[in-house]
């Protein structure tokens, strides 16, 4: 009887045995980092209108909850019934796009599909059209036989991409595009894909950006946090507010910060939207450098379990998912600590597992379930 590591080889091939307890253990840091930060950058206002403090820790802990249970489901579930169904959840992720455009069933911001008598969650298309796009791109790539992929290969995935990302700029969705391009890109490169075809796709994408500018399919408000990026000093003080006081407070925290539920920003609710797409400056500003540089480490030991998975993959399809979302959380990660430090502009794009937000929650959920898919069935 064949032995591995003192077992049967029939029982190291059980799933169970190849969960990747390091991979748990960083996710779970992040989520209860993300916990305080949470309180920490909501509960004085709540005080103030005479509400619970913690309700919107409540609420937020409802979503890990219903998180964690998709989590489980994806890493029980075998990750390869999603390349057979690939385009049955592109297709599903394109329709629930397709339902914001119907009057009357979109949220009065026009981002979110209201889920009838459930007060706790809303839905947004866009983040599920990230999952779309990731498993057809990887179920696509994966059927390459070719060494490497011919440019009619690239262009089905670019077509599909594209697709979804017409329907994401048609709803205003430039945070949800750029991780949607960061996913493709992630997965053609992984495929192998020849540098001169990658080149043309990005000279392409920056005459579909000038496109957009020139019929105005970007917002005013968007165009203006562009322009408080690119030239802080000449534009209106309340164009620039957003950042001003995201510098503010992440400067403000020094080497150690202001210490837990003492940062003065953060308490005066002077950072806007500090929950969702700006909960790193209260990392900064009350945990200050060294506080902020750990956040940073656990998201790149995220990233490095991910990028492991792709390697140890038992097969194309398991390696390109894996590698689109390490893709994926790197680019939210970047853009949305860049944005607060003052190195990228601001876009709606939240920070994984740490801001607030059911839909891009549930997202990253799914995400660490497929990875624990992928790497508990490397022996199967």
């Amino acid at each position: 009887m064949d032995l591995v590591a003192g077992r049967t080889f029939a029982q190291e091939r059980r799933p169970i045995r190849h969960v990747d307890w390091f991979l748990l253990a960083v996710t779970v840091a992040l989520i209860v980092v993300g916990l305080f930060l949470l309180y920490s950058a909501t509960n004085q206002t709540l005080r103030q209108d005479g509400l619970d403090p913690f309700e919107r820790v409540k609420k937020h802990a409802f979503v890990l909850i219903l998180g964690t249970v998709i989590a489980l489901v994806m890493s029980v579930v075998d990750y390869r019934f999603f390349k057979v169904y690939a385009g049955f959840v592109y297709a599903g992720a394109m329709i629930l796009m397709l339902l914001l455009l119907v009057p009357g069933v979109a949220s009065d911001t026009g981002a979110f599909i209201d889920i009838p008598g459930a007060n706790l969650l809303q839905i947004s298309p866009a983040e599920f059209l990230k999952t779309g796009v990731l498993v057809v791109a990887a179920a696509i790539a994966s059927e390459i036989r070719a060494p490497v992929p011919e440019l009619r290969d690239v262009m089905r995935v670019v077509a599909l991409s594209g697709a979804a990302i017409v329907l994401l700029l048609a709803n205003v969705e430039i945070g949800t595009t750029i991780v949607v391009v960061a996913i493709t890109v992630g997965v053609l490169v992984v495929a192998g894909t020849r540098w001169r075809h990658l080149g043309a796709l990005a000279l392409g994408s920056m005459l579909l950006i000038g496109i957009a500018f020139q019929m105005n399919v970007i917002e005013d408000y968007q165009l203006d946090r562009i322009r408080a990026f690119l030239d802080r000093e000449n534009v209106d003080e309340d164009v620039r507010y957003n950042l001003d006081q995201s510098l503010i407070a992440v400067g403000s925290g020094g080497l150690l910060g202001k210490g837990y539920l003492s940062g003065t920003q953060t308490n005066l609710d002077y950072v806007p939207e500090q929950h969702t797409d700006f909960i790193f400056t209260v990392a900064g500003e009350e945990f200050g450098f060294v506080g902020a540089l750990t956040v940073l480490l656990l998201f790149a030991l995220l990233l490095w379990r991910a990028i492991r998975i792709a390697y140890l993959s038992k097969d194309p399809f398991g390696t390109y998912v894996a590698a689109g979302i390490a893709s994926m959380f790197v680019i939210q990660m970047f853009v949305n600590v860049g944005m607060v430090v003052g190195i990228m502009p601001i876009t709606g794009i939240p920070l994984p597992f740490l801001s607030y937000g059911g839909s891009a929650m549930l997202t990253n959920f799914f995400a660490i379930g497929m990875l624990e898919s992928i790497h508990m069935r490397r022996f199967v």
